[in-house]
């Protein structure tokens, strides 16, 4: 298997490599042209010592448009765009998904996840892959769909690279999802032959799926804490009287007499504020 990379440090990279490779076309083409750095820089708009770093590859952080600028003002034109690479980022939801799958299986399938395929230097990676008795099925998930056609060829490259016997894809089930597998059904029909509840009842049961098939699964949602329990209620002493002293009222003898006495603790000190509950 391949060694995956970090995508931000992919990124990071391929990042660095580029302006390193526009820099030293920009400056080969400067020289070709007899400009000097500063005629060069003025005429883009920017500092001698701006361009300079920008043609050895050490400005990180320069805009696209003045890297653009600074290739016009030697007779490049700058062209730019993305392509499928390596592995993308994973969402939690995606996460969540692949979790779902692995508790469907039974313990006599191996489930691994992040597998990267036998091809060196190839940043490409399954979700996860199922393996069975002589069978390896790839997996993967996605939350929210959206080119057919695009997707199925990328798994159809990831099995003829890797060499697994089959592949599913879990979507979640949403009416956007359903939508959009029912719109795109005779896109995929051809890739994904298998019915998703059947190869799902297969994986349940350990056995290998019929071929490749997308299984709709509902996105649990993320278990909640329990409610706290209310706190006791905790009785408070009655209001001093209006215009007394400060101290709480005596309680009056129930016969009429004299008042009474508050009750003292055995080591002689009072009893708090509003006696005892």
């Amino acid at each position: 298997m391949g060694t995956l990379e970090r995508p931000v440090d992919r990124g990071t990279r391929l990042g660095r490599a580029s302006l390193a490779r526009v820099g030293q076309e920009i400056r080969d083409a400067r020289l070709g042209r007899g400009l000097s750095l500063a005629a060069a820089a003025r005429a883009a708009g920017v500092s001698r010592s701006a361009l300079g770093r920008i043609e050895l590859g050490q400005a990180p952080m320069v805009p696209l448009l003045t890297l653009a600028r600074c290739a016009a003002v030697v007779g490049l034109d700058l062209s730019t765009r993305a392509y499928p690479g390596g592995r993308p980022f994973r969402d939690a939801a995606q996460l969540t998904l692949l979790k779902q799958v692995r508790d469907e299986l039974p313990p006599s399938l191996a489930w691994a996840t992040e597998v990267a395929l036998p091809v060196a230097g190839d940043q490409r990676a399954w979700d996860a892959t199922i393996r069975g008795d002589g069978w390896t099925f790839g997996v993967e998930a996605e939350t929210m769909p959206r080119d057919a056609q695009a997707t199925a060829r990328r798994i159809h490259l990831k099995l003829r690279d890797s060499g697994l016997d089959g592949a599913v894809l879990v979507v979640r089930d949403t009416r956007r999802s359903r939508t959009f597998l029912r719109d795109e059904a005779e896109a995929l029909q051809s890739f994904f032959p298998a019915p998703g509840r059947r190869a799902l009842a297969d994986l349940r049961a350990g056995r290998r799926p019929e071929g490749n098939a997308i299984i709709l699964l509902s996105l649990q949602p993320l278990a909640r804490p329990l409610p706290r329990p209310p706190a006791p209620l905790v009785p408070t002493p009655a209001p001093f009287p209006p215009g007394g002293t400060g101290r709480p009222a005596r309680a009056r003898h129930p016969a009429g007499g004299g008042a009474q006495e508050p009750n003292r603790t055995q080591s002689g000190g009072n009893p708090p504020p509003g006696g005892k509950f």
